[in-house]
Parts: structure tokens; sequence; C-alpha cells
């Protein structure tokens, strides 16, 4: 039996010895790829081929589960990238560049609010792995470049279930400061869940959550979640990510 046993050990023991080796040269195989949005190349082919499964399953039709308001809770701040400086309510502006134009205009945290006020009670998701559910209150971003139609270059509304066919193919958004930004395609920033936030389980955000105005898109991980909007614009192509600079999948939809 000691005879088996020590035999039994010496074969595991060579087992992992050449699975640490076969780790060891996969790892160093990885590392001297070449290196694509900030990851290696084939871990960034990994990712894409998420992003376009997630981006395929992906409908206007398709909603984020909601719940009863009782069930709401303050998520965690989870991030302060990008709201490093100071709040002056009164002082901020939204910034929104028109698609194709070059030209900015500034929008009242006012404006956003005379638009068709939109409550839901969803869960955010961290890409951490906890999630909480959350009552929002905003405006669609539909409904915001439906009124301001900036997100063409004819100047024609941005009807998600009519889109036009001069509609810019994604927007990007930055923090006041620039630190944090996000990008999203068109359709997903269209859903009807999109929302310009501004109230947080019935309460005006904080600074720590993104106050005056943030983004909540519930079909995406909270990384898309961004928090006090300070700029838009429209591109014909995928817009920097900060996560996804990082190694996350640009797309990140769940």
């Amino acid at each position: 039996m000691l005879a088996e046993a020590r035999r039994r050990s010496r074969r595991a023991f060579i087992g992992l010895g050449l699975a640490g080796l076969a780790g060891l040269g996969g790892w160093n195989w990885l590392s001297s790829q070449p290196n694509e949005s900030g990851i290696p190349r084939p871990l960034r082919k990994v990712l894409d081929a998420n992003g376009r499964l997630s981006s395929a399953y992906f409908k206007e039709t398709r909603l984020a589960p909601e719940f009863a308001r009782s069930r709401a809770r303050t998520p965690r701040v989870n991030g302060k990238v990008g709201l490093d400086q100071a709040l002056d309510p009164a002082a901020w502006r939204l910034q929104v560049q028109g698609y194709g134009s070059g030209k900015v205009q500034e929008f009242t945290l006012a404006d956003v609010q005379a638009l068709p006020k939109i409550q839901m009670t969803t869960e955010l998701k961290c890409i951490e792995g906890w999630s909480v559910v959350v009552h929002w209150a905003g405006a669609r971003l539909s409904d915001f470049l439906a009124r301001y139609p900036l997100a063409t270059r004819s100047g024609q509304p941005a009807d998600p279930l009519n889109p036009p066919a001069d509609l810019a193919p994604y927007v990007g958004m930055r923090t006041p400061d620039g630190a944090y930004y996000v990008g999203l395609d068109m359709h997903s920033a269209l859903h009807p869940q999109t929302l310009l936030c501004y109230e947080m389980n019935g309460q005006p955000l904080t600074p720590a959550h993104g106050a005056p105005l943030r983004l909540v898109t519930p079909l995406k991980y909270g990384i898309k979640h961004l928090k006090r909007i300070g700029t838009i614009a429209f591109a014909d192509t995928r817009p920097k990510d900060y996560w996804a600079e990082l190694g996350y999948d640009w797309d990140a939809g769940h």
C-alpha cells in the first residue's frame, strides 16, 4: 500500500509539474503577443467576441426586469474617477456636440427635467459580481435626442423605432474633467430604459453618486453608468471607453 501511495504521489507530482510548465509556457506566449487596446491581442479577440454576442442578443424590445420599489437600496459608491473636482450645481452645464457639425450646445439640469420623467426600479449589476436594486428617475436619452436632434447630420429627431439614415452609430460621454469616459452604440443609447438620471431612490443624486446627472442603462454593467455627465458627443467609430482600455469588453452588456 505504501509503495502504491508513493507511486501515485510521484505521478501526481509529475502531472502537476507538467501542468505548471504548460501554464507558464502559455502565459509567456500570451504576454509576448502585441497589445490591442491595452491588453494582449488574443484576450482582446475573446472580449470582442463576447461583445458581438451581447450585441446580437440586444433588442430594443428586450427590457431589464423591474422590481417592487420597496426593494430599492442605495448602491455602493464604488468608483470616484472623474468626481475629484468640487461640484457647483448652479454652474454645471451639459455640453452636447452636434453630429457632424462640431457645434456645442449647453443644457441646464432644468432643460433635462423639463422632458417626460421616467421612473424605473431595476438591478444595478457590477462587473465585480455584486448587484443591487435601485429606483431611478430621469429623462430617456431618446427623448432628449428627439427634443434636441443633435445625433443626426440633418437635424432629424433620433426616433428609435424609425431611425434616420444619417443617425450617428455611436455616442461617447465624459465627466466634466474628462477623467472618466464611456462609449455606447446608438441602439443601446436609444433603448427605452437608458436614462439621463437625476434622482435615485426618490432623492436628488448625491455628488458621490453622480450629481447632478448620470447615465443609467440597466442592460449594461455598472462600468457604463457614467456619473456626473459633462459632455456628450457622437461618432462614426467606437468612442474611447475607460474600462475597455483596462481590459474589459467595450460592449459591457449582460
